[in-house]
């Protein structure tokens, strides 16, 4: 069965050195809250984990919104907890794929994925320009080059995505933590303690409702 779907091919790069000068346990330790978090986030972003890769991961979504606030929210926390010189790289694309025996997902996209994952820097996501207009109003194209890929007889243009300034005025989301601003986020409450507080998404609005009491929208 053909399908359409976004695949996202994440890689912390730097792993191995780790190994080398930290040792199994601490490389254990970082692999352990690296998968916790890729969890966390896909739970939260409606993304589906189809395979761990090891030090990595190849995530799989229906819409490709979700699958790029995924990634980026997963850089930015990378970023955020980098004392151990291990970095997250991720590669994605969208396309019409085979679904073989209801798990797995065989084509072209697929290939360009992981080829992009595996040719990107450390911090660096790169995706097809098909993916540019599904960006949520935070996130950003940093730059745009033309890649060769093995396996391609010609160069590929390929975005590097990031996270948009957040200005000034800007603020972080209470449940991921990413920066925002009034103009990127897609939701503003009033806490309890009529602190305003910005989310880049519904599904981080929801979470905070949840287990939090709101006064008054904003």
């Amino acid at each position: 069965m053909r399908v359409q779907r976004t695949f996202a091919f994440l890689d912390l790069s730097g792993f191995t050195a780790l190994t080398a000068t930290k040792g199994d346990e601490r490389a254990v330790d970082l692999l352990t809250g690296f998968r916790n978090s890729v969890r966390q986030v896909c739970s939260r972003r409606g993304v589906r984990i189809a395979k761990w890769l090891g030090d990595g991961a190849m995530l799989v979504a229906v819409d490709p919104r979700p699958a790029l606030e995924a990634v980026l929210e997963l850089q930015h926390r990378m970023r955020a907890d980098d004392d151990d010189g291990v970095a997250l790289r991720a590669g994605l694309t969208m396309g019409a794929v085979i679904l073989l025996e209801g798990d797995d997902y065989v084509g072209h996209a697929v290939n360009v994925a992981a080829r992009l994952c595996d040719v990107a820097g450390g911090h660096e996501i790169l995706a097809v320009p098909e993916l540019t207009p599904s960006l949520p109003p935070w996130g950003a194209v940093a730059s745009e080059r033309d890649t060769e890929l093995r396996g391609l007889g010609e160069p590929l243009r390929v975005a590097r995505l990031g996270l948009a300034p957040a200005g000034a005025d800007g603020s972080e989301d209470p449940v991921c933590g990413l920066p925002l601003c009034p103009a990127t986020a897609a939701a503003c409450r009033v806490d309890a303690s009529g602190v305003r507080r910005l989310f880049c998404a519904d599904s981080c609005l929801e979470t905070w409702e949840n287990r939090s009491a709101v006064v008054t929208p904003a």
